[in-house]
């Protein structure tokens, strides 16, 4: 059986504090982090970095943090500096981004390869506009614009699909991704410390079941200081849906081990990779 992962591989979610109003802190956070990663667990492969680590997550501030990216610029520079310097594949979380001929504001999320390069950028598509009584009020879109397509990612040990936080609760893109061949969904996120206990856990197995692959879920660790509090709890679920790791509230580096044997096997046992009824609804990664 053709494998869409191609070996067993170890990954690493760095939930890192980040935020601060100090982007150069944050980046050289970040690559501190990244590094004790992988001198501490030298065979890891893939890292992934929390949803706006390099700037406070807050509407009014993204615009002030906003870069073009391209490779000049202060973020791409260091991920992919440090991409190629340890020869991993790097999810670099997601920095504010600004596209200079619209001016428009996007939440994105770049991905490189071993050799620095980048191989593809996610632009949240689902904005975070939300009002739960008696709990929070965040409207991403007063001041970010929306991505326009769906994320798989190729690298050297098959494809992954990548979304943001919010983008998680749409089924659809970890569909499209699962039957495109993907081994896993990893989502840079920073649910809040109100819809983290409700749902963060549950959707994260749930993408990861209802399409058997694995499932990265990487927050930025919890800062009661900040106007926004993280929910923390990075973790990563294999294609049963079980919790092969997580993380508690504060900064933490977790690890875990995706093996193509864990997606075949699953996969071989319950098919359901095979017994859609697309005669009955539709087809979405059509």
């Amino acid at each position: 059986m053709s494998k869409i992962l191609s070996q067993k591989i170890k990954v690493a979610l760095v939930q890192l504090a980040a935020g601060t109003p100090d982007k150069a802190y944050n980046l050289q956070k970040a690559k501190t982090l990244i590094e004790k990663a992988v001198h501490d667990e030298p065979s890891t492969k893939l890292v992934v970095l929390p949803e706006c680590f390099n700037s406070p997550y807050a509407t009014d501030k993204f615009r002030a943090y906003s870069e073009v990216i391209r490779p000049d610029s202060e973020s791409y520079k260091a991920l992919s500096q440090l991409a190629q310097k340890l020869k991993i594949v790097l999810v670099g979380g997601s920095i504010p981004e600004l596209e200079p001929e619209t001016d428009h504001i996007y939440n994105t999320c770049m991905i490189f390869n071993e050799n620095g390069e980048l191989l593809d950028k996610h632009r949240k598509a689902h904005l975070f506009d939300i009002d739960i009584p008696n709990g929070i009020r965040f409207k991403e879109s007063d001041t970010l614009s929306a991505g326009e397509k769906n994320t798989l990612v190729t690298s050297e040990y098959g494809k992954f699909g990548v979304g943001i936080c919010y983008d998680m609760r749409f089924p659809e893109l970890a569909m499209q991704s699962a039957r495109k061949g993907a081994f896993a969904m990893i989502y840079p996120g920073a649910f809040n410390t109100v819809t983290g206990p409700l749902h963060w856990k549950l959707l994260a197995r749930s993408r990861a079941i209802d399409n058997q692959v694995y499932t990265l879920l990487c927050s930025p660790a919890r800062d009661l200081e900040s106007s926004y509090h993280a929910y923390g709890h990075s973790l990563v679920v294999d294609p049963k849906g079980n919790v092969l790791t997580e993380a508690g509230e504060g900064e933490e580096i977790v690890y875990a081990d995706l093996d193509p044997e864990a997606i075949d096997q699953f996969r071989a046992g319950i098919p359901i990779t095979t017994q859609r009824r697309f005669d009955i609804y539709p087809d979405v990664s059509k």
